[in-house]
């Protein structure tokens, strides 16, 4: 493989409108993510991915763009972002902001001309077409739920938004429509940006005669991926974004992406792929909520593991994929790939192991690194987010009980990823002085920054351990470059695997059953020795690993 510079980095994304706010306004801002990057680097982090701080009404968080090139007022300035830039190349930092470029705002200058002119130069930058009937042109469910078309008033025209109604898609077919995205990539990318994550990019390619499907629910609609699997030729775009922005710059790129087959990760993540890594979602796929939350399966470990071990067979070879546990569109890794005797700090270090050490480029999310969980909300007015609310409906229209449908909220509502960085037991978690945006998670008082710092037994100092163990002389190879090779899949509740360069191989093993474990070696090898563990209790004795209940180790590995 190739080298490149951002191999055996370990990122964080930064949600900025919860991570620290300076001005008293309830709201994170750049100047708090200046004050917190030697926190950062003391962590181990190098690349920083920061979420939307565009100028933007916040329909969506962010994620629905007013004007690409200013930062959005209540976040700071422009001047404060070069700032930012400045000091964290002072530490050796990246910076990656969101590109989010398959829809923008509808309060964008080129919306509103297109509003005003229907049928004008604009009106080519986004789709808009006649309805059949009086009714919208196919039958499509976005994201958010409902159609993906908006009626155009006074006219016989709809116009399409895959996400939320103020998020108009942008017409890639338009040459024109192209060539003002890259120009804003290589804007940002001159000013020093070292690469961006790339949102819902799969999405820019439709298929413009917007054909209907058989109707997936009672609503008469089909979501609107159907037509996304369904359409071909995504990758001359990509190509061409790759080719006239990042390419030239060697920027690092990180792609969101569903609904690929593996047969297209060389396309994608390969040497000469159109991105630099894209997300591993695969562990996404075993919570099956096609229907709704309030109809999620139940936690899996077993289709869990399965899933992520598969993932990692199907990139080795091919390139790197970029491991999570959550991020902001997911709820708190702690209370949803655990199970529940195991939501605690002891079970927030299981996946800190496993997840950092996988074959791949780390990402943490703020407030991981202490064992940040879901935040109990009292009602559905206390949740901020668009899709939980639709969420929140769409189970009361399928029968459920406000209490049930708060009680799916609870689970897998975004805003569980989006309450305020806790970062003492000082008020509002110290995170404002003023009063916050959201909800702080109550347990705010047992669970931060400054408690930990001071526990060399806390979450946060073994994330600083495990992530040394990586990026330490003696083993970087192996965990960046090395092998994956999965082991004890016929232990219940055993997620262990395998990373081996040459002559360096460790066995990595978390036991996350109720029931102790005793790991023995494979015939013709031996452990040699204990790297890590997370408790004093894991012992390598006779041989023989025994790991506790919800306690993990790295061992090394040797032949006899």
């Amino acid at each position: 493989m190739e080298r490149q510079w951002w191999h055996g980095k370990v990122a964080y994304q930064i949600y900025p409108k919860s991570f620290n706010d300076t001005d008293g306004d309830g709201i994170g801002d750049i100047r708090g993510i200046i004050e917190k990057l030697d926190y950062l680097k003391a962590l181990g982090i190098d690349i920083l991915w920061i979420s939307p701080i565009y100028k933007s009404p916040f329909v969506d968080q962010g994620y629905d763009i007013q004007d690409y090139y200013q930062i959005d007022p209540v976040f700071g300035t422009m001047e404060d972002f070069d700032e930012l830039l400045e000091e964290a190349k002072k530490r050796d930092m990246y910076v990656l902001m969101d590109l989010v470029i398959n829809h923008c705002s509808d309060r964008h200058e080129w919306f509103q001309k297109v509003l005003k002119d229907p049928y004008g130069e604009y009106g080519d930058y986004f789709y808009f077409v006649k309805g059949k009937d009086g009714e919208p042109p196919c039958n499509y469910r976005s994201y958010f739920g409902g159609s993906v078309w908006e009626p155009v008033p006074g006219t016989d025209l709809f116009y399409l938004h895959m996400f939320s109604r103020e998020q108009p898609d942008l017409n890639w077919e338009n040459p024109k429509v192209r060539e003002a995205l890259f120009r804003m990539v290589n804007w940002w990318l001159d000013k020093g940006l070292s690469g961006f994550r790339i949102d819902a990019i799969i999405n820019i390619k439709k298929d413009i005669r917007f054909p209907s499907y058989e109707p997936d629910g009672e609503d008469g609609l089909v979501r609107c991926t159907k037509m996304v699997e369904e359409t071909d030729g995504i990758g001359v775009f990509l190509k061409e974004l790759s080719e006239k922005t990042f390419a030239p710059h060697g920027a690092f790129t990180v792609a969101e992406v569903f609904n690929i087959d593996t047969e297209e990760l060389e396309k994608f993540i390969g040497k000469e792929g159109y991105f630099s890594t894209m997300f591993d979602f695969s562990a996404l796929s075993v919570t099956d909520m096609e229907r709704g939350w309030h109809n999620a399966a139940p936690y899996d470990f077993n289709r869990w593991r399965k899933a992520l071990f598969e993932s990692q067979k199907a990139a080795e070879g091919i390139g790197f994929l970029s491991n999570i546990i959550e991020n902001h569109d997911e709820p708190r890794g702690v209370s949803t790939w655990l199970p529940a005797y195991a939501q605690n700090a002891e079970g927030a270090k299981l996946l800190a192991t496993v997840s950092i050490l996988l074959r791949g480029l780390p990402f943490i999310y703020q407030g991981q690194e202490i064992g940040m969980s879901n935040c109990p909300m009292e009602s559905i007015e206390e949740y901020d987010d668009i899709e939980t609310k639709n969420q929140y409906e769409t189970a009361l229209r399928a029968g459920c009980t406000p209490q049930e449908a708060l009680k799916a909220c609870a689970a897998k509502s975004r805003d569980n990823a989006r309450t305020p960085m806790q970062w003492n037991k000082e008020r509002n978690a110290g995170f404002t002085a003023g009063t916050p945006w959201m909800k702080v998670n109550p347990n705010y008082t047992t669970v931060n920054v400054r408690d930990q710092e001071t526990d060399e037994n806390s979450v946060l100092a073994y994330y600083k351990r495990v992530i040394a163990l990586r990026k330490s002389p003696e083993y970087r190879e192996a965990f960046v470059y090395g092998s994956f090779r999965p082991a004890y899949e016929e232990q219940d509740r055993i997620f262990a695997f395998y990373r081996k360069e040459r002559d360096t191989e460790v066995l990595v093993a978390a036991n996350f059953a109720e029931q102790e474990a005793l790991l023995s070696p494979e015939e013709g090898s031996a452990f040699a020795g204990l790297l890590l563990r997370s408790s004093d209790m894991v012992r390598l004795s006779a041989g023989k690993l025994t790991l506790p209940s919800c306690t993990a180790a790295v061992i090394i590995v040797k032949e006899n």
